[in-house]
C-alpha cells in the first residue's frame, strides 16, 4: 500500500470513530431528555427496537460460537456499542418519520 492511501484510510477510520462517539453521546442525551408524549413514544420504540436487535445479535453470536466450538469471549464491546448507536439512530429516524405530523 502506498503511504497516501494509508493516510486516507487512517483519516476515514478516525472520522468513523468520531461519528460513532457523537452518535453514542446523542443516544444517551436523547434517552434522558424530557419531551412530549409523541417524542417519548418515538424514543421508547427506538429503544425497544435497539434492545431487541442487540439481544438478538448477541444470542445469534452465542449460537454460532457454540456450533463452531469457538470461545465465547471474542466480542468487541466498542463494536457492539457502535452498532447499537447506529441502530438507535436509524430507528429514531424511522419512527420520527412514521409518527411526525
Amino acid at each position: 500500500m502506498k503511504t497516501g492511501t494509508m493516510t486516507l484510510f487512517l483519516w476515514l477510520f478516525l472520522l468513523f470513530l468520531v461519528l460513532l462517539i457523537v452518535l453514542d453521546v446523542a443516544m444517551l442525551i436523547s434517552l434522558v431528555a424530557p419531551g412530549d408524549e409523541r417524542r417519548q413514544m418515538i424514543v421508547w420504540k427506538s429503544s425497544a427496537f435497539t434492545l431487541l436487535s442487540t439481544a438478538g445479535s448477541l444470542a445469534l453470536e452465542i449460537l454460532v460460537d457454540l456450533a463452531s466450538n469457538r470461545p465465547l469471549d471474542q466480542s468487541n464491546p466498542f463494536v457492539q456499542l457502535g452498532v447499537m448507536s447506529l441502530v438507535f439512530f436509524l430507528a429514531t429516524i424511522y419512527y420520527k418519520r412514521k409518527y411526525s405530523v
